[in-house]
């Protein structure tokens, strides 16, 4: 009889995230109704949710971040603490590794991201890393993702993909088929290993959404509960 397969999410945002208005409430809801086994939280340089919901919800929460360094964004899962934003990736790594995180990049090669990396800064780090998001269902241009797989793979690197949802109908458009895995660092590390990408597009209309939920913030400033995360 064969396994079921868990259907993982691996970069979501909420109401943490400065472009992100998904309360933390919405979030069981999300996932029953996107058939999401297992979400990490990715919020934009903070972890106060993911490691909020992670201690409320451990067989359910993959606490992780979405952190800015100096030369592009970089994604981790299992951490236990908040890493600063602002720092050299190699510190950046430096750090996570401390706390036995998984370390990916995010969105290498999109290019309208402020968060995208320049190729010799990528080189820079690629043995440093466990993965490379090589579908990021926000991307606008296809060829983009096509050129973080082929980096991906001529680097040996292990795969990852992600809806980066900032709103509910994002959820679930770039998910990981996996195994189920022991809830560590260690067992995402092998379930990626033998993990298949189920990808769509979400469109460019999403970016919108993020673009309300900034001035938004700006207007209510108590929609916004993370004083700390500038980005």
């Amino acid at each position: 009889m064969s396994i079921p397969l868990w259907t993982v999410e691996l970069h979501s945002h909420t109401i943490y995230s400065k472009d992100s208005l998904i309360s933390l409430d919405r979030l069981q809801d999300i996932c029953r109704v996107c058939g999401i086994d297992r979400l990490a939280i990715t919020d934009h340089n903070t972890a106060a949710a993911a490691l909020q919901m992670a201690r409320m919800y451990p067989m359910w929460v993959i606490p992780g971040i979405e952190v800015m360094t100096t030369q592009g964004e970089l994604l981790a899962w299992y951490i236990k603490e908040e890493v600063p934003a602002g720092l050299s990736p190699q510190e950046t790594i430096r750090i996570l590794r401390e706390q036995g995180a998984v370390i990916g990049v995010a969105h290498p090669f999109d290019r309208y991201r402020s968060g995208a990396w320049q190729l010799e800064h990528l080189l820079e780090i690629v043995d440093l890393v466990d993965a490379i998001e090589v579908f990021n269902a926000r991307c606008l241009h296809s060829e983009d993702n096509a050129k973080a797989l082929a980096f991906a793979e001529e680097h040996g690197k292990l795969t990852t993909c992600g809806s980066d949802a900032h709103t509910r109908r994002e959820f679930g458009r770039a998910v990981l088929r996996v195994r189920p895995f022991p809830n560590n660092a260690e067992g995402l590390r092998q379930a990626l290993r033998e993990a298949t990408r189920e990808e769509r597009l979400s469109g460019p209309a999403v970016h919108l959404s993020s673009t309300f939920a900034k001035w938004a913030k700006r207007l209510w400033p108590a929609l916004n509960p993370d004083k700390k995360n500038t980005r």
